[in-house]
């Protein structure tokens, strides 16, 4: 299998300075200063973010439990598997387990670990950590204040659908449905995610 070229000599650039434009209970706006690898300097504006985490609850009868939720920036409702980000101090798994729960009510026997993914890699410091979790058990939901979204279910091919047809665009629930057909084809055996 060929390997990824290291071009990280060449190509990284390097903080002079760094300044914090807005300060908020979620995200943080900095604006850098930064040397190129040729020597000059040029400003960098991006987001930090504490990172966060994707579940795709998965049915023993291959259905997959989808979230609709009012997104704000872009002025629609939007499909999505449940996500959060992370609470300080939190791991990975504690937040896909616990997101499950508060949005969806929802346990689950196992979680297996998929991928990690950069979603905005070219203005956030943003990454997701995706889990499928299996073997479900309904409980009761407890969701955030002011938190609104609700539940429905779908077949993995309706998902497919959705996606190519462009009814589905955010971009985590559309690589996690990728990572879904490639795991449930034998493709990418999940002994080997965990």
């Amino acid at each position: 299998m060929a390997e990824l070229p290291d071009h990280d000599a060449v190509l990284t650039e390097t903080c002079v300075e760094s300044k914090t434009v807005h300060q908020g209970p979620f995200l943080t706006l900095k604006c850098d200063t930064v040397r190129l690898p040729d020597g000059k300097r040029a400003t960098r504006e991006y987001v930090e973010h504490p990172g966060a985490v994707m579940v795709i609850p998965l049915f023993d009868d291959g259905r997959v439990l989808l979230e609709s939720q009012y997104r704000y920036p872009m002025g629609k409702v939007m499909v999505e598997y449940p996500a959060g980000k992370l609470d300080p101090n939190e791991g990975a798994l504690a937040c896909a387990i616990r997101e499950l729960r508060e949005e969806t009510g929802y346990t689950a026997r196992e979680y297996v670990y998929l991928t990690r993914i950069h979603p905005i890699i070219s203005y956030s410091t943003e990454f997701i950590d995706i889990y499928l979790a299996r073997g479900l058990t309904a409980g009761e939901r407890k969701l955030d204040d002011g938190e609104f979204l609700e539940l429905f279910t779908a077949t993995v091919p309706e998902m497919s659908e959705w996606v190519r047809t462009g009814k589905v665009t955010d971009v985590k629930t559309v690589i996690g449905t990728f990572w879904l057909e490639k795991v449930l084809s034998g493709a990418w055996p999940l002994a080997e995610m965990q």
